[in-house]
């Protein structure tokens, strides 16, 4: 009997004692501010709103086999096989000579579907490629936030969020939605969240622009750079909260759905 009761004891304390852990979570600006050891036994969070991961959430929703995301114009051309769709931009304009620029409304069922896609961005690419000495790397947007985080929750790490930022400068859109990830994240955890202090202010910042997010991203110098060039329609595709329930996963150098 004293050792059913003690071990009763036991498992209460293990249990107090899980409570009582906390998950710290770090949010960094953009991908000038990384370094590798910040991502060391954590699972990073990669969100370049305007437009590469939101490209990559709608290309994998789209039924592509996998996105591969190459650093540089030449890692890209180098990887590409028969079959392989080449995407990817450069200060918001398609590359001469691939099959799509970088915009989620050019990757379609028809385009994408069964087809390994290799994408190189301007910023967003690069931010996953910081992200390597992570544990895990999801790549986050405003349409897959929620499935993010609980994905996040699951895996059992410190997370960082690396906001990927235009032009080595933060992006707005970008802590827009690391604010809503953390949202999500302090309403799905068991557990309490530790937070820095930017990551506060991205939450506040979510919080206060909520129900404005489509105005936000329009107002932000991300969004006024792809209006000039006739891409609005890009805007109102990355806007969407929560609208697609798959999360990118980094497996080898591929991006798939984590079931």
């Amino acid at each position: 009997m004293r050792r059913l009761v003690r071990s009763a004891q036991l498992i209460d304390q293990m249990i107090e004692e899980r409570r009582n852990i906390n998950m710290h979570v770090q949010v960094i600006s953009s991908v000038n501010e990384s370094c590798s050891a910040k991502f060391h036994h954590k699972t990073a969070i990669v969100i370049d709103v305007l437009r590469a991961t939101s490209t990559i959430v709608t290309a994998l929703s789209a039924g592509a086999k996998c996105v591969v995301p190459a650093e540089t114009v030449m890692d890209a051309r180098a990887m590409q096989l028969p079959g392989d769709v080449l995407g990817g931009e450069r200060f918001c304009r398609k590359i001469a000579g691939f099959d799509l620029g970088n915009s989620p409304n050019e990757y379609t069922q028809q385009t994408v579907g069964g087809r390994k896609v290799i994408l190189t961005t301007t910023n967003g690419t690069r931010g996953i490629h910081k992200s390597m000495r992570a544990d895990h790397i999801i790549v986050a947007s405003l349409l897959n936030a929620d499935a993010c985080a609980r994905s996040a929750l699951e895996l059992r790490r410190d997370i960082v969020i690396l906001c990927a930022g235009s032009h080595d400068d933060f992006a707005i859109e970008d802590g827009l939605c690391a604010g809503l990830i953390l949202d999500c994240l302090k309403k799905q955890s068991g557990i309490p969240i530790d937070v820095d202090d930017f990551g506060h202010a991205m939450h506040s910042l979510y919080r206060d622009r909520s129900e404005i997010v489509f105005e936000t991203l329009l107002n932000s110098q991300s969004g006024k750079r792809l209006q000039k060039i006739g891409s609005r329609g890009d805007i109102e595709s990355c806007a969407s909260i929560n609208t697609l329930n798959l999360v990118p996963y980094l497996s080898g150098d591929q991006l798939i759905i984590r079931h």
